[in-house]
């Protein structure tokens, strides 16, 4: 969603650089240092600890800072509730006084009083690595890192089985539960066992109530998150689209299906926003111009990509960009030149809509033969309606059955030509209009970007932000929610999440090897809890039980986006969370 335009090299010319780094590497647990920031740690502070190591239970909610002591007292223990299907979370933290050579955990399985269990392998736990991060400042825009308060923030999820402590510092623990659908209800209890100096194991209860979520390929919320295949190459030093970079991107994507993805991003020609990441968007069509003007389209990786990304369980819609690049620079391949050439050609103009008609009608054709024509749109980002109005009147003159998408300001003038349309957050479809769009099926869903102080999936945006988007999307009547970015990469993102452009941790929510983070399972929580909502508000109109729809009804007409400006997020999530699990 980005509106700075860079010129940024190829993609290998950054491979060696991270080819020397292992630590990103999907095939090992390697252990990476983090980034030192120069912080005093309270020393007084850390010298009155009750013991040398403390371990304690911690809110999910908060970022906690790696050189201060978080709390005096401990808590040994932990509850939650869940439904059936459902994965939830919580931190535990570590700190010490004195250098912990390696920190390890041993987590048991879930067991109720009937003695049935929920296994171990349905329970993990990973250490929470911290990067570093910086603040909300008119955000689009050039910066530089002088400029702006930095610090260290916990959000990576790793990969490895142990991690050594320093001294005087916080070392958190993220345990996720998923509750198999065919458990039973009832109350399961379980433990978890940290090696520091010594053992100490901690106990926790999972109310597992009588309601069921359906499994993330069934969520009806429409989550889009752009993928950005070439940043896989890069960071794990592998040829573009070779075999080794589709093994290395196969647990990426499934990762992001497991969250209820349901579009894939298909680049049609290179560089659809004009290289504004640290990596190239490279197109999966190659175009040519024949000597005799004619031309020809090559989809070999193109289909190979898109059956690949199927085949992680991303198969719902395909989202092509785009017909309005960012630069409004189309390049192809001239057999007469023998190189690869650039068209500049404004929107409308005799050129581009030559240089397009002839590539619509042979991808109409090829879409069709694939099946696939039928859940495909052409895509384009924040682009002004004079420009979608050609784009449409083009497209329909090719195929009248051709879907749009659109992510950008309302367009009343468009709308009904718009199939998969995503709105800034401060706008709202009519409501008249949104409740004709849903009965047709038309996603319709909103996005947030750089221009957002809240919410927002920044690594210093508080935590409960994300879960908030869910509940957001619930109460305005939204069927989901699109983000620019799930794994633009920057130049070190396990280390340092700040860009040249944009508030750190804009262009990526998850990191590379593949580790999730905070933010990415705090929005899976917000998901979930959209999904609970729609299935209590269907449960609640079927029975025609008023009052409990009415109770609902008060609970999400208290998400607004001015709200936050003096209410936290977590404030609001948790009172609504109460509520619905009632």
């Amino acid at each position: 969603m980005k509106k700075i335009m860079l010129l940024i090299p190829g993609v290998m010319l950054y491979a060696k650089l991270f080819a020397q780094d292992m630590s990103y590497s999907a095939e090992g647990n390697n252990y990476f240092a983090e980034t030192a920031m120069p912080v005093t740690a309270p020393g007084e502070e850390w010298k009155t600890l009750q013991q040398p190591v403390m371990v304690s239970f911690a809110s999910s909610n908060t970022r906690y800072a790696k050189e201060k002591v978080p709390f005096k007292t401990v808590q040994d223990s932990w509850s939650t509730t869940a439904w059936k299907g459902e994965k939830v979370h919580t931190q535990l933290l570590v700190w010490t006084n004195q250098p912990v050579e390696q920190l390890t955990y041993t987590v048991s399985e879930l067991v109720n009083a009937k003695g049935q269990p929920i296994s171990s392998a349905d329970i993990k736990a990973g250490f929470v690595r911290y990067v570093i991060t910086d603040e909300f400042a008119a955000g689009c825009g050039y910066r530089k890192p002088a400029d702006f308060d930095s610090s260290l923030a916990e959000d990576a999820i790793d990969i490895i089985s142990h991690i050594p402590v320093k001294a005087n510092t916080v070392q958190p623990i993220w345990l996720s539960i998923k509750v198999p659908q065919g458990a039973a209800a009832g109350n399961y209890k379980g433990s978890i066992s940290v090696k520091a100096d010594k053992t100490y194991t901690l106990h926790y209860t999972v109310k597992v109530i009588d309601r069921t979520l359906p499994s993330p390929g069934k969520w009806t919320f429409d989550l889009d998150l752009w993928q950005h295949p070439a940043a896989i190459a890069r960071v794990h030093g592998v040829p573009l689209w070779s075999d080794k970079h589709f093994e290395l991107m196969k647990p990426y994507y499934t990762l992001l299906a497991g969250a209820g993805q349901k579009n894939i991003t298909a680049s049609i020609m290179d560089e659809p926003w004009g290289h504004q990441t640290f990596d190239d968007f490279p197109g999966l069509i190659k175009w040519t111009k024949r000597r005799d003007g004619s031309w020809i389209y090559d989809y070999s990786l193109f289909d190979k990509y898109i059956s690949f990304v199927m085949s992680c369980g991303i198969n719902k819609r395909i989202n092509c960009y785009t017909m309005v690049a960012w630069a409004l620079s189309f390049r192809y391949f001239d057999e007469t030149a023998g190189k690869d050439t650039t068209l500049k050609a404004p929107i409308g103009s005799a050129e581009y809509t030559v240089h397009w008609t002839s590539m619509l009608k042979d991808f109409t054709k090829h879409l069709k033969s694939k099946g696939w024509f039928d859940i495909t749109t052409i895509a384009m980002d924040e682009r002004p309606m004079k420009d979608m109005q050609v784009v449409i009147a083009l497209l329909k003159s090719i195929d009248a059955g051709w879907k749009i998408a659109l992510a950008g300001n309302y367009h009343p003038e468009i709308e009904k030509d718009m199939f998969d349309y995503c709105l800034a957050s401060n706008q709202q479809f009519d409501e008249a209009i949104l409740k004709e769009r849903i009965a047709k099926g038309k996603p319709s869903t909103y996005y947030t970007c750089c221009v957002e102080p809240y919410p927002n999936g920044f690594t210093f945006s508080p935590p409960a932000e994300h879960v908030w988007i869910g509940w957001y999307a619930a109460a305005k009547g939204f069927t989901g929610y699109l983000r620019w970015a799930y794994n633009s990469w920057v130049a070190d993102p396990l280390r340092d999440s700040r860009f040249r452009s944009w508030p750190a941790g804009d262009t990526y929510q998850v990191y590379p090897g593949p580790r999730t983070s905070i933010r990415f399972e705090k929005l899976i929580e917000g998901i979930q809890d959209f999904e609970k909502i729609k299935l209590m508000q269907k449960m609640f109109t079927a029975k025609g039980d008023t009052q409990s729809l009415k109770k609902l009804d008060e609970v999400l007409q208290q998400f607004s986006i001015e709200k936050l400006k003096t209410i936290p997020a977590e404030a609001m999530v948790q009172r609504a969370k109460m509520i619905l699990n009632e």
